[in-house]
C-alpha cells in the first residue's frame, strides 16, 4: 500500500512562483545574448564594408593616376617629339630653344646622378685610410713610380685579399680552425668576433699569396671568398725607402713621394671612380736606380767600418736641382709592414736638423766674398782664440798667425771664419742666410720636412758660432741647396724629386751671389782637395772640389768631444760644376786606419771619394787626363773678369 502526500498550498504556489521566474530569466539572458551577437555581427561588416571601400577607391585613384600618366606621358612625348621635328610648323628659333632645354636638362640629370655618387662615397668612405678591419674598401689602382731612365720602382700587381660572409657560415668555430692552419699569424679573438659577427661581409686578412689562397679553397668552407686587389710593390725593396715611402692597406700615399701623389689628385680621383691602372701615366723621377745603389752600397760599408749609428747620403744636379739619389740608414722595406714610429722610418736628410760643422763654413766664405768688402787676399789675425767673457772660440788644429782667406779655409780656422764675418756685422749675417733659404723651412715634393733651428737672441756671439756651423741646424738637404748655389754660377734653385730641364730650372731660380764669388768658391773648394782636409777625395781624373765638417753633437745641454757629426760635400768636375755629393755619418768611431782620429777628413772624404768614382760614369761625366787644377780655376777667374772689364 503506497502513502500519500500532499504539498501544502502556500508551498505549492511558491515552487510555481519560481518555476515562472526562472522561465522568465532565462528566455531573458538567451534575447540578450542574441542581441549582443547581432550586434558585433553589425560592427564587423560595418568595418569590413569601410575597408573594402576604402582599398577600392584607393585603387581606382591609383589607377585613375597611372592613366592620367601615361596619358600624359604620351602627350609630352608627342608633342616633344612634334616640336623637335618642328611638325608643329613653328618658327625654327623656337625650336632650337626648345633643343637646348632639352639638352641642358639631361647634362643637369647626368651632373645631379654623378654629384649624388660623390657625396655618397664621400659620406662612407674611410677618411684616414686606415687598416679598419671591418672596412669594404678595396685598395686603389696607383700610377707606376719610374727613375729618370725608366726603370720601374713602385709597380701595382693583383694580389688576392680573404674575405668571409658571417651570415653564411655554418660553423664559425670550424672555420676558424681550419683557417688558422693556412694563416697561423691571424689575430684569433679578432677573427672569431668578425666570424661571428652575422654581417653580410667582414675582411679576414688582406693580400695573401696564391699558395695560401689554393689552400683556403681547398678547405671548401661557404661564405669564405677571396678579391683581388692592387697591391703596391717596390722591387728595389729598402734602397728607395725614404724617397718614396709606403702605402696602407687599401694602397692608399701615407709616406714620401707615394703620400704627393694623393696629395696632387689622386685621391680625388679614385673618389670619383676615374682612376684605373689604365688611366694613369708613370710618375718619372729625377733619381737613378743605379746611382741610389751605389751609394747606399758605399754607406752601409763606411757605417759598418766606422761603428757609426747612422748613415745618410745625396746626390744633387748643382744646375737643375735635381735630387739624383738620396739615403739615410738606416732604412726600412716598404714591402713589410713596418712601425712608422721605428727609427728606421726617419729621413735624416729632410725632417732631421743638425749643426752642420765647418760644412756650413762655406756659406760665411761666400758671405764675405760676396760683400765686396773681402777678396782672397783679405787677412785675419788667427793667432788666439777669440773671447766672449767667459766663453772663447779656439781651432782644432790653431796655426797661430794671420791667414789669408784662402788659408783660413784650407786649415779650416774656426777663429778666422768668425772674425770674417764678424767684421761684416750680424744684421749682414742673418739677411744673408735668409736670403740663402737657411732660415725658412725647406719644401719639397716630400710631405714630411723639419723647421730649422735658430736663435732666438741672435747677437755676436750668435754670428761668431754660427759662422762655423755650429748655433744653427737645418735640414742637409737645406744647406746642400746653398752649397749648389755657390758653384752653379750664383742661382738658389729648390730642390727637386722630379725631373726638370735646365731651362726649367731657371724659371724657379733666384740669384743670390755674383757670378765672381761663385768662380771664388769653386776655386777654394778645389783648392782645399788638392792641399787641404779633402785630400782623401781627390779622385784622380774628375777635379772634384770640396769641404769638410765635424760637429760635436749636443748631449745633456753640452758639446761632446766623443760624439761627432760628420759631413763632406763634393762637388764635381770643378771647371764645369754639374753634380754635388753629400756624406754624413752619425758618430763615427776611430779606426787603426785613422790613426785615432774620427773628423770628417779620415771616414765622410773617403766615402764620398769612393762614391764620386762609382757613380761619375753613370752619370756620363768621363775621367780627364788633364783635369783643371786650382791655379787653372783662379786663372780661368781672373780672364773673366778682365773680360768683363
Amino acid at each position: 500500500m503506497t502513502p500519500s502526500f500532499t504539498v501544502p498550498a502556500p508551498v505549492a504556489k511558491v515552487g510555481r512562483f519560481l518555476g515562472r521566474m526562472s522561465a522568465a530569466a532565462g528566455l531573458f539572458v538567451l534575447n540578450l545574448l542574441c542581441r549582443i551577437v547581432r550586434g558585433i555581427g553589425m560592427v564587423l561588416y560595418g568595418i569590413g564594408r569601410w575597408i573594402v571601400m576604402r582599398i577600392y577607391r584607393l585603387c581606382r585613384w591609383f589607377v585613375m593616376k597611372a592613366v592620367g600618366l601615361v596619358v600624359f606621358t604620351y602627350r609630352a612625348s608627342i608633342f616633344l617629339f612634334r616640336g623637335l621635328l618642328g611638325l608643329d610648323r613653328v618658327d625654327q628659333e623656337t625650336v632650337a630653344r626648345a633643343r637646348l632645354k632639352l639638352i641642358i636638362l639631361a647634362f643637369s640629370l647626368v651632373f645631379v646622378a654623378i654629384g649624388g655618387r660623390l657625396a655618397i662615397l664621400a659620406l662612407t668612405s674611410d677618411p684616414n685610410g686606415g687598416r679598419g678591419g671591418g672596412t669594404d674598401a678595396v685598395a686603389s689602382a696607383r700610377p707606376d713610380i719610374v727613375d729618370r731612365n725608366g726603370d720601374v720602382v713602385a709597380i701595382d700587381v693583383r694580389s688576392p685579399s680573404l674575405f668571409a660572409e658571417p651570415k653564411r657560415l655554418i660553423d664559425p668555430d670550424e672555420t676558424l680552425e681550419g683557417l688558422l692552419k693556412v694563416l697561423p699569424d691571424l689575430d684569433v679573438n679578432e677573427v672569431r668576433a668578425r666570424l661571428n659577427s652575422g654581417k653580410g661581409f667582414a675582411w679576414l686578412k688582406r693580400e695573401i699569396t696564391p699558395a695560401q689562397q689554393r689552400a683556403i679553397y681547398r678547405l671548401g668552407f661557404p661564405g669564405i671568398g677571396f678579391v683581388r686587389e692592387n697591391r703596391r710593390i717596390y722591387p728595389d725593396g729598402p734602397t728607395f725607402s725614404h724617397a718614396i715611402g709606403n702605402v696602407n692597406v687599401d694602397n692608399q700615399g701615407i709616406a714620401g713621394l707615394e703620400k704627393y701623389i694623393d696629395n696632387r689628385g689622386l685621391a680625388d680621383l679614385h673618389l670619383a671612380g676615374l682612376a684605373t691602372d689604365r688611366q694613369q701615366e708613370p710618375v718619372q723621377l729625377a733619381m737613378d736606380s743605379r746611382v741610389q745603389h751605389a751609394v747606399r752600397d758605399e754607406l752601409l760599408k763606411a757605417r759598418e767600418k766606422f761603428k757609426a749609428i747612422a748613415a745618410m747620403g745625396l746626390v744633387v744636379n748643382v744646375r737643375t736641382g735635381e735630387i739624383v739619389s738620396m739615403v739615410s740608414l738606416p732604412d726600412f722595406d716598404p714591402n713589410m709592414s713596418n712601425d712608422p714610429r721605428d727609427n728606421a722610418h726617419l729621413n735624416r736628410l729632410t725632417t732631421g736638423v743638425f749643426e752642420m760643422g765647418s760644412t756650413f763654413k762655406s756659406l760665411s766664405f761666400a758671405m764675405a766674398l760676396d760683400s765686396g768688402k773681402i777678396n782672397l787676399s783679405s787677412t785675419f789675425d788667427a793667432r788666439g782664440a777669440l773671447s766672449f767673457g767667459r766663453f772663447a772660440i779656439h781651432d782644432f788644429h790653431a796655426e797661430n798667425r794671420v791667414l789669408t782667406v784662402p788659408e783660413i779655409f784650407l786649415v779650416s780656422s774656426n777663429v778666422g771664419t768668425a772674425k770674417m764675418v764678424l767684421s761684416l756685422g750680424v744684421e749682414a749675417h742673418k739677411a744673408f742666410l735668409k736670403k740663402m733659404g737657411q732660415m725658412d723651412r725647406l719644401r719639397t715634393e716630400l710631405p714630411e720636412s723639419a723647421e730649422p733651428i735658430v736663435p732666438r737672441r741672435w747677437g755676436e756671439v750668435n754670428s761668431a758660432t754660427i759662422a762655423f756651423g755650429h748655433g744653427i741646424a737645418v735640414a742637409p738637404l737645406q744647406a746642400v741647396m746653398a752649397v749648389n748655389s755657390m758653384v752653379n754660377g750664383g742661382y738658389l734653385i729648390p730642390p727637386t724629386f722630379m725631373k726638370r730641364s735646365e731651362a726649367e730650372a731657371m724659371q724657379v731660380a733666384t740669384r743670390v751671389l755674383k757670378p765672381e764669388t761663385s768662380d771664388k768658391m769653386r776655386y777654394l773648394l778645389r783648392l782645399n782637395v788638392e792641399k787641404g782636409s779633402g785630400k782623401k777625395a781627390d779622385i784622380p781624373g774628375y777635379s772634384v772640389g770640396a769641404k769638410t765638417g765635424t760637429a760635436e753633437k749636443v748631449v745633456n745641454g753640452r758639446y761632446s768631444k766623443n760624439k761627432l757629426l760628420t759631413s763632406f760635400t763634393a762637388v764635381f768636375p770643378m771647371d764645369k760644376p754639374e753634380f754635388l755629393v753629400l756624406v754624413m755619418l752619425d758618430e763615427p768611431q776611430a779606426t787603426s786606419e785613422t790613426y785615432g782620429y774620427a773628423t770628417s777628413g779620415w771616414n765622410a772624404a773617403p766615402t764620398a771619394g769612393k762614391i764620386v768614382e762609382r757613380i761619375a760614369p753613370m752619370l756620363n761625366v768621363a775621367p780627364r787626363q788633364n783635369a783643371p787644377m786650382a791655379e787653372q780655376i783662379l786663372r780661368d777667374m781672373q780672364q773673366k773678369v778682365a773680360e768683363r772689364r
